[in-house]
């Protein structure tokens, strides 16, 4: 249901649905690129013990934390995009 009550459309489902899709898309990509700048010196280069694991460490937690805030970010975003700009009217000519 929509907040005015109405059922969404198809074309309002599809538009969630890509999205969603977007979002962990892009939130995966930027994970994967944190975790490869802040872990990636100690898997590729031979550095003592304590540096090593902590990158490794590092890396293990700011990639889940970037993701949950990048799929949150772009969400939030969709959300507030699909509100008209002036209450009571559908398009900026109104």
């Amino acid at each position: 249901m929509t907040r005015h009550g109405g059922r969404r459309t198809q074309a309002e489902r599809d538009a969630i649905t890509v999205e969603i899709g977007y979002a962990l898309c892009s939130a995966a990509f930027a994970a994967a690129v944190v975790f490869g700048a802040v872990a990636g010196p100690a898997l590729f280069f031979d550095l003592p013990e304590t540096p090593e694991r902590l990158l490794v460490r590092a890396g293990l937690v700011l990639a889940p934390v970037l993701f949950a805030a990048r799929v949150v970010s772009v969400l939030l975003r969709f959300r507030r995009a699909d509100q008209p700009s002036q209450p009571g009217r559908t398009s900026p000519d109104s």
